[in-house]
């Protein structure tokens, strides 16, 4: 069975001290569009403009400034594969996205919708970390009617193009209630940024808190498909301490989406011995 292993892009380096033509000369997002002529020119429209480029440098920033860890480019490349995978898998068993139920379009504009969502989703943390979700959208609204004005010549298209993808990345929140398969898979897809401590500070920045244990406790994250659902989630870890963020951080953006009971997570421990993360707590 093919899987797809969700950790295969390494970490992005530091953003604080590097000049901003410097810190974006090396952020271009790459996925296997598989043919798919429009979402081919939402991808060279983003890694060609300079501005949705910066945002991403300035997203770094304002996490660096916070202690948190990656969520450069390279972050909303990690996504944006997951994102597509999750689809594709959903949509090969069955599962019917809201731009083919709702709208009468193809599961190919299911894909835009998605990968939009993914590329923009974080935005708004270039302005600030606190609502950011919600300034992703008034950044985003504007550019992705620039984006996809070529892919989309009809305006209605593109309008609802537009708005379902503004629909998951707000989406994408802890309590987004997103209502579409789409929204719900790049709600999933940013918790699925986990693997090797990549969803929260990593114990060797020297703060063991549980969300810096239970991260450094994910070594690997797989996607397929399932037997008895669409898709299968495998994640393996070091020490027990991972099942936090497996249980508050995916199984919360998992809960209530139109992908709940489509989608089996599955965590394990590997080994005899669990890893010591920890040695010592301080309050």
């Amino acid at each position: 069975m093919e899987k797809a292993s969700a950790d295969e892009t390494p970490a992005g380096p530091g953003e604080l001290g590097r000049g901003p033509a410097e810190a974006i000369e090396a952020a271009r997002v790459r996925v296997p569009t598989r043919g798919n002529r429009r979402l081919e020119a939402l991808l060279d429209g983003v890694n060609a403009d300079v501005e949705v480029r910066t945002w991403w440098h300035m997203a770094q920033v304002q996490s660096e400034r916070l202690g948190m860890s990656d969520h450069s480019w390279v972050h909303v490349q990690v996504v944006v594969n997951i994102a597509l995978r999750v689809l594709r898998l959903l949509v090969k068993g069955g599962v019917r996205p809201a731009m083919v139920s709702d709208h009468g379009m193809r599961d190919r504009d299911a894909e835009v919708v998605v990968a939009a969502g993914a590329l923009l989703h974080d935005v708004g943390m270039s302005i600030h970390r606190a609502d950011h979700e919600a300034f992703s959208l008034f950044l985003a609204e504007r550019k992705l009617r620039e984006l996809l004005a070529d892919a989309y010549r009809d305006p209605a298209e593109r309008a609802v193009v537009v708005a379902e993808s503004l629909h998951a990345i707000i989406g994408h929140r802890r309590r987004g209630e997103p209502y579409t398969v789409e929204a719900g898979v790049v709600r999933v897809s940013d918790a699925l940024d986990m693997a090797h401590g990549r969803s929260r500070l990593p114990v060797d920045s020297g703060q063991t808190g549980i969300h810096a244990i239970s991260a450094a406790a994910i070594d690997q994250v797989e996607i397929s498909a399932g037997s008895e659902r669409a898709v299968r989630i495998e994640i393996t870890m070091n020490n027990s301490a991972g099942i936090f963020q497996v249980d508050d951080l995916l199984a919360t953006k998992l809960r209530g989406t139109p992908l709940e009971g489509q989608v089996e997570v599955v965590a394990k421990v590997e080994g005899e011995a669990e890893k010591r993360l920890l040695t010592e707590f301080r309050i």
